[in-house]
């Protein structure tokens, strides 16, 4: 039972349902009796549901991030030079991390990072990283800090001494349908980006088809809840948000993503993810005081540094730098074909991740394993020309598994008719 100075967590429940802001006192005392089993689950759910309904001020927001994060440790960065972070929130062929830490690290800042897993057609940083040979993510505090320190570049799993309260705040809001709802979904992101101690953070917040947030609209007050609760915070936030109505890169699927990545980083391919890199190098750069103009960023991939770096990251998380050029991929090929001559004006990210998924890479619930080989790599974008039969993608296999079903999921995917200028990918940026 709460203790006799808590809030009766009906009358917690009830405010929020007539509209009335939660103090930082009621709020603390309801969220850690939550995590120390003092309220039922059924009234945590009662109370989430009050706020998908509701919803929460700009300070009341802030304040639960404050609550989430305090409800375990927080990494202290401060002696790290220019400690840096970035969030995205999902998509296909997303490859930013591996080579935007990497980038800023080469320009002066610190990158000391916490990831996650994929989970349904998103792919997760960690699973990328994985499929390199010898990668450890799981690393302890001080070989966490060590590694900031000396390499300047870190990435390890989500450690669930940070911001646990948050941890199972989210499983709950997945068990109950109250996932969408701006305020927890800015508590939840920004609880733990504050408990992993970085002091300037970019926030790539994806819009279309591949994302969380369909529309822009819905992709710009998500970001802008996030750039205010991190102020209030008195973290330096800005958010970019970027377009997912196709996939970032050409590749989708772990290993496949990562030989795509290491291309940017030698400078020799163009493109969305190169362009999108850049700029929220430059946000991240600049939020810190490091200099951060577009040629000194363009110059730190095409002159090596950012390679450099990696590779040091890479080999110091135990990963074979040997062999990152001959990462397992599934060796069975099958080809994705315009049903029609033309131009393709739309490639809906969300299927083509559906039938990576299919293929064995992508989880259906947390802890599945996966196949880091599995994938497919596009050959043409919005705004190429193509004609019948032509191959759209190139989807790698192992033995046909999941084929079928990826090439059902990939029926109508891509929509080819007359000429048009291909979209930004960056469609407007928050300070």
């Amino acid at each position: 039972m709460p203790s006799q100075t808590s809030p009766n967590p009906v009358d917690v429940i009830l405010a929020k349902r007539r509209g009335e802001a939660h103090p930082r006192d009621v709020l603390e005392a309801f969220i850690l009796g939550y995590q120390r089993g003092e309220v039922p689950d059924y009234q945590v759910a009662a109370w989430l549901m009050a706020v998908l309904w509701r919803g929460m001020s700009e300070a009341e927001t802030a304040e639960l991030t404050q609550v989430l994060a305090d409800s375990g440790e927080r990494l202290d960065l401060s002696s790290l030079p220019h400690p840096v972070d970035k969030h995205s929130t999902g998509g296909v062929g997303d490859t930013t991390t591996l080579v935007l830490a990497p980038l800023l690290a080469a320009q002066g800042a610190t990158v000391a990072k916490l990831s996650g897993r994929g989970l349904g057609h998103s792919g997760g940083t960690i699973d990328k990283l994985e499929s390199i040979p010898g990668f450890s993510a799981t690393l302890d505090r001080t070989a966490f800090l060590r590694q900031a320190a000396e390499v300047g570049v870190v990435v390890a799993g989500q450690s669930a001494e940070l911001a646990p309260a948050d941890g199972l705040l989210y499983a709950l809001r997945d068990a109950t349908g109250t996932v969408e709802s701006l305020p927890l979904i800015a508590s939840s992101i920004m609880s733990k980006k504050l408990a992993g101690g970085a002091k300037h953070l970019v926030l790539d917040v994806k819009a279309g088809s591949g994302a969380f947030m369909k529309s822009l609209s819905d992709a710009r007050a998500l970001a802008l809840a996030m750039v205010h609760t991190g102020r209030h915070a008195g973290l330096t936030v800005r958010a970019v948000l970027s377009r997912m109505d196709e996939p970032l890169g050409r590749a989708i699927g772990h290993a496949l993503e990562v030989r795509e990545a290491l291309s940017v980083l030698r400078g020799e391919a163009r493109g969305p993810l190169r362009e999108l890199v850049t700029v929220l190098a430059e946000e991240l750069l600049a939020a810190a005081g490091l200099r951060s103009s577009r040629s000194e960023v363009e110059a730190a991939l095409d002159d090596g540094r950012a390679l450099e770096r990696f590779e040091r990251w890479v080999a110091a998380q135990g990963g074979d730098v040997s062999v990152l050029d001959a990462l397992s991929i599934a060796p069975e090929e099958a080809a994705w074909e315009a049903a029609a001559s033309g131009t393709v004006r739309r490639v809906d990210a969300e299927r083509l991740g559906i039938a990576v998924s299919r293929l064995g890479g992508g989880r259906t619930h947390k802890g599945a394993s996966i196949d880091l080989g599995v994938g497919a790599v596009m050959h043409a974008r919005v705004g190429d020309e193509v004609r019948a039969g032509e191959r759209l993608a190139t989807l790698h296999h192992r033995g046909g598994r999941g084929l079928e079903a990826a090439l059902e999921a990939l029926r109508g995917a891509a929509d080819i008719g007359d000429a048009l200028t291909p979209p930004a990918v960056v469609l407007e940026v928050l300070r």
